[in-house]
């Protein structure tokens, strides 16, 4: 296989001094040690993420006398009734729905909202436009313990307190500075002239947004809201406020699983409670697994105009 070079390009590389070259070999090999340097880099990090999870896995399987004794071995057989507990007895099952209800209500609402309101702070020119997405952005830094108590009096006063519809609206304000943050400016990077082509036909600004903009920012929306759902899905410090003990009904499956590691303590069931920890996890990296690919689209796509 030849190479076709230039007379330009040989005199050029014949010219080369050594330094030059020893130059050159020399980034190569940087370049080679800080790539094998990363590759170790993320097998450490798989490991230690990974580790946890695994025998987090295998102990929903056994014995509490195999989960201190054996911790790292296989199961001696599979103990199905340490997950019918979690589910039945501990009421996994109803938390489950509940966090399901929740966030799905609350994703869907944060998204809504979230993107209209960045579309109209990357795309229109209007007085207090920096203003208020700065205000939005300003939530980022906010830590959201600091508002646990004014949150709490709001929510009782509005009769909320202790219902999913209560949850729901906090968790909807709680991640909408970070939608925004994030599609604002993803809806900047999508061409002008298609909006102008679609205002030429005669559509009006919510068709244009929803018949449009919306399609073509899918990949920014996708990865925004499956972030939403995990942040969200894995909620504990708000729940604990706003549904308090006395309202168990409407508890979601942190603040059930936390109930159940109370009482794993004193009751020693900890197969249970194991079980119930990979029930709550499995869904997240289900929903990671499958849709990863629209994910790394969405957060590579918003960084290229």
């Amino acid at each position: 296989m030849t190479t076709n070079t230039t007379p330009a390009q040989d005199r050029l590389a014949a010219s080369a001094s050594p330094a030059a070259r020893t130059a050159a070999g020399r980034q190569k090999r940087e370049i080679r040690l800080f790539s094998r340097l990363s590759s170790i880099s993320l097998m450490v990090w798989s490991v230690i993420i990974l580790g946890p999870l695994i025998w987090v896995f295998l102990s929903s399987f056994k014995s509490p006398e195999e989960i201190f004794s054996s911790p790292w071995t296989l199961p001696a057989k599979l103990r199905w009734d340490n997950w019918g507990r979690a589910w039945n007895t501990a009421h996994i099952g109803t938390y489950m729905i509940n966090s399901v209800i929740v966030v799905a209500i609350s994703t869907v609402g944060t998204m809504l909202l979230g993107s209209m309101a960045a579309y109209v702070l990357a795309r229109y020119k209007f007085f207090g436009n920096r203003f208020i997405y700065y205000l939005f952005v300003s939530g980022l830094a906010f830590p959201v313990f600091l508002a646990l108590v004014p949150l709490f009096f709001v929510v009782r006063d509005l009769g909320l307190l202790g219902t999913k519809t209560g949850l729901i609206l906090v968790y909807i304000s709680y991640s909408l500075p970070f939608t925004v943050f994030f599609l604002s400016a993803f809806f900047k990077t999508l061409p002008t002239s298609v909006a102008e082509a679609a205002m030429i036909d005669g559509a009006g600004h919510v068709k244009l947004f929803f018949r449009v903009m919306m399609p073509m920012a899918k990949s920014g929306l996708i990865s925004v809201g499956i972030f939403n759902v995990i942040g969200q899905w894995a909620q504990y410090l708000l729940p604990v406020y706003l549904v308090p003990g006395g309202y168990e009904k409407n508890w979601v499956l942190t603040q059930g699983i936390a109930e159940i590691s109370t009482q794993a303590g004193f009751k020693s069931d900890w197969g249970a409670l194991f079980a119930a920890i990979t029930i709550a996890i499995l869904p997240m990296i289900l929903i990671y697994a499958v849709m990863q690919r629209q994910i790394q689209a969405g957060l590579t796509a918003g960084a290229v105009k």
